[in-house]
């Protein structure tokens, strides 16, 4: 990635992410614009990590190889629009790779709002990062439009795997998915710690012992299960000895039907991710407002 040049439209949480693990392999600041309509927010960028900051989008990526698009799916379809003209602009073959991170928006979509049905189909990457990409031990899942080169697939990849595992689907319906799973997963755990970190507090344990005894086992465990090459199945028979506590504790949740509610909640998940694609994929009203 040594010759390419990024732009990151947006300067929040998700691009810092992705700058800090980029520079960290050694890419070059001066490789990199940001830009974001918050004076204040290209100060701190700038500041923190070295790179170009910009106001205008459009000239922003007039010469970029790569942009990122690291804005919330509600303004996606104004941001998108605004830059459709740079992006047509440039010679066939010459346009620039796209990758979005915006849950919920289709490539199709995004396509059109870059002026990719009248004029020419824009190379897209959806990215479905997770929250522990900030801290570089994201899970993204990763598709490419049909114009996306093998060459643009690793070059995608280089730039997410900056902030954790990349994963690539090969059908865009299965990003409803992943957002249902990685993407939304993060608190499902926080909300299972949550939990565990109370009900010790509530056996007698102060709740900073039971905090932090509640955290470390479940950073070793994830540990344990991408370290090892045996399933999460058999880790759980391995620490479970019969008659037990771990095997009294498992009971209640079978008795419970743990699965069963698992289920309902990526269930849920997934149905409200593929709601907001149909919404946010529609029209914007006249005074500038995605439908809600």
């Amino acid at each position: 990635m040594k010759n390419i040049s990024l732009t990151f439209i947006g300067g929040g949480n998700m691009a810092a992410s992705l700058i800090g693990g980029l520079l960290a392999e050694d890419l070059h600041a001066g490789q990199i614009t940001v830009t974001d309509p918050s004076e204040r927010t290209r100060e701190n960028i700038a500041a923190h990590f070295g790179v170009h900051t910009a106001e205008d989008n459009g000239a922003a990526i007039a010469e970029a190889d790569v942009v990122v698009l690291a804005v919330k799916p509600q303004v996606l379809q104004v941001v998108a629009e605004a830059l459709a003209p740079a992006v047509q602009q440039r010679p066939v073959g010459g346009q620039p790779l796209v990758i979005t991170v915006a849950a919920g928006i289709r490539s199709k979509d995004l396509n059109r709002w870059l002026g990719g049905e009248t004029g020419s189909p824009v190379a897209i990457v959806r990215a479905m990062p997770n929250t522990p990409a900030l801290v570089q031990t994201g899970a993204i899942g990763l598709y490419a439009s049909q114009q996306v080169s093998d060459e643009q697939r690793g070059l995608a990849e280089s730039i997410l795997r900056a902030a954790g595992l990349t994963l690539w689907v090969e059908e865009e319906n299965q990003m409803d998915a992943v957002t249902a799973l990685s993407g939304s997963g993060p608190a499902y755990f926080f909300r299972i710690m949550e939990a565990m970190q109370a009900a010790g507090a509530e056996l007698g344990l102060p709740e900073e012992t039971a905090r932090l005894l509640t955290l470390q086992t479940a950073l070793g465990a994830a540990k344990m299960a991408l370290e090892s090459s045996e399933s999460v199945t058999t880790l759980r028979e391995n620490v479970t000895s019969p008659g037990g506590t771990t095997e009294q504790g498992l009971r209640v949740m079978a008795e419970n039907n743990i699965d069963q509610l698992m289920s309902k909640v990526l269930t849920a998940a997934f149905d409200r991710s593929r709601e907001l694609a149909a919404d946010l994929g529609g029209k914007v009203h006249s005074e500038g407002k995605v439908k809600p």
